[in-house]
């Protein structure tokens, strides 16, 4: 399974959004320290205010900020959201679904089994989790921490 990258902007977005509360962040602001597009951000930014996780200010100094606390907020909630449907194999959705085993297959049990206990773990976790290591994550963003192109993958220097 791998998460959309979706997923992860609209998580990395919340993150910087709690680390730098109670400070308004902006699109750009996510885009420069994740080295991601603004035009996908904007959109992320756009349906987490649609949502009621962040709230937009408008203007010169304007940009986002949280609409809840932090710890309100978990990271099972936004990956059903991102994410779904959420369905491993054809047999998680009823309506397509044209597996003859459907019913008596023990793998379709296991990945149910697997997909719920994946969530649990990810309702346990909440934004001020992934954001609980404030300044070590805040150096590593701002580049203070560790040089940049040390925080590239592997390969890409």
């Amino acid at each position: 399974m791998r998460l959309t990258q979706y997923s992860n902007f609209t998580l990395r977005t919340l993150q910087l959004v709690a680390l730098r509360a109670p400070e308004i962040v902006t699109v750009d602001d996510v885009a420069r320290a994740h080295r991601i597009s603004k035009a996908h951000l904007v959109k992320v930014a756009g349906e987490l205010a649609r949502r009621g996780y962040i709230e937009t200010i408008r203007g010169r100094r304007g940009g986002m900020r949280l609409a809840r606390p932090a710890d309100q907020i978990t990271v099972g909630e936004i990956i059903r959201w991102t994410e779904a449907p959420l369905e491993l194999v054809e047999c998680f959705n009823a309506e397509t679904n044209t597996c003859p085993l459907l019913g008596v297959c023990h793998l379709s049990r296991g990945l149910h089994r697997a997909m719920r206990a994946f969530l649990s773990v990810l309702d346990d976790m909440t934004v001020a989790d992934i954001a609980l290591n404030k300044s070590a994550l805040l150096d590593r963003l701002e580049g203070r921490g560790q040089a940049a192109s040390a925080l590239l993958p592997a390969g890409a220097q």
